[in-house]
């Protein structure tokens, strides 16, 4: 959504608009069959690590001490509730 500009750049806006849409449908797969609030908190789990990964990777952001323990926390909250 960075590289879109707020939706103002055509082809980052469709990039963005169809990584989402796929996004949300693996979500509605992922989520069948399965406890609602474990499967959607294990989702968010994911795209906490792909956001930060693919931030660091594409946009160059940092990726600091204090980014790296934020994530590993929610990691950590998911492995916890998958255990219960």
């Amino acid at each position: 959504m960075k590289l879109s500009e707020g939706l103002s750049r055509p082809w980052p806006t469709v990039a963005f608009s169809l990584l989402f849409l796929g996004g949300a449908m693996l979500q509605a797969l992922g989520m069948r069959g399965t406890d609602l609030g474990v499967s959607f908190v294990f989702v968010l789990g994911v795209e906490a690590i792909a956001a930060t990964a693919l931030s660091a990777l594409y946009l160059h952001e940092s990726l600091s001490l204090s980014r790296i323990a934020a994530v590993l926390l929610v990691v950590a909250g998911v492995a916890w509730l998958r255990r219960t």
